[in-house]
């Protein structure tokens, strides 16, 4: 299986999710798409920053959304494909890591950080500089384990790591995804789209 690294990171997403043409694929995320999107207007902002961009799709699709998006990502070969398969005069990319979030220069009303936290070595420190540049909303997401291995294994994937996606190095319930983001966020939805855990979050008051 080959993927990209970053200093010694896994890059981008493994899994062509977004292109799939495999119709089982196709209404997965389609689901998580009809998740996203109904969560992004609860928020009823005009502007996002988008942690952990990844290769652009979702910031196009909140761009499409006619919000003023702000990428991010750690790394520098990823925010450059990103602006190139997805250009928008709405959406401004830049190369930040999650952990040199600044609320001076990064805050938004929505931060969206979506697939990004299972990737993490310090999960809880992302997760506390994701709290810092959020004005009113956080919409988080993650893989719903076990059930994320379960599917990739019955599909013949990462059977040596059983079925593991390269790159995943936390893996979370949804019960106990929502506790750990609890210590940071008030949690006031939880969306369960087949197989991941989304959540819309607002900061506690100061």
């Amino acid at each position: 299986m080959e993927y990209r690294t970053e200093d010694g990171t896994v890059i981008g997403n493994v899994d062509k999710k977004y292109e799939s043409r495999n119709p089982i694929a196709r209404a997965l995320m389609n689901g998580f798409l009809s998740s996203f999107d109904d969560l992004v207007r609860r928020a009823g902002v005009t502007s996002v920053h988008e942690v952990g961009c990844g290769e652009g799709h979702l910031s196009a699709r909140l761009a499409r959304m006619e919000l003023n998006v702000r990428s991010s990502d750690f790394s520098r070969q990823i925010v450059e494909q990103a602006a190139s398969l997805n250009p928008s005069p709405r959406i401004k990319y830049s190369v930040r890591s999650i952990y040199d979030l600044n609320p001076e220069t990064d805050k938004a009303p929505l931060v969206v950080c979506c697939e990004v936290l299972e990737h993490l070595e310090q999960p809880l420190r992302g997760l506390q500089q994701l709290s810092k540049i959020t004005g009113e909303y956080c919409l988080l997401s993650v893989p719903r384990e076990p059930v994320w291995r379960i599917l990739n294994m019955a599909r013949g994937k990462y059977l040596r790591d059983f079925g593991n996606t390269p790159g995943h190095i936390q893996h979370w319930g949804k019960k106990s995804f929502a506790k750990f983001v609890s210590q940071q966020f008030e949690v006031i939805e939880i969306r369960s789209p087949l197989p991941w855990t989304m959540l819309l979050c607002r900061p506690y008051p100061a």
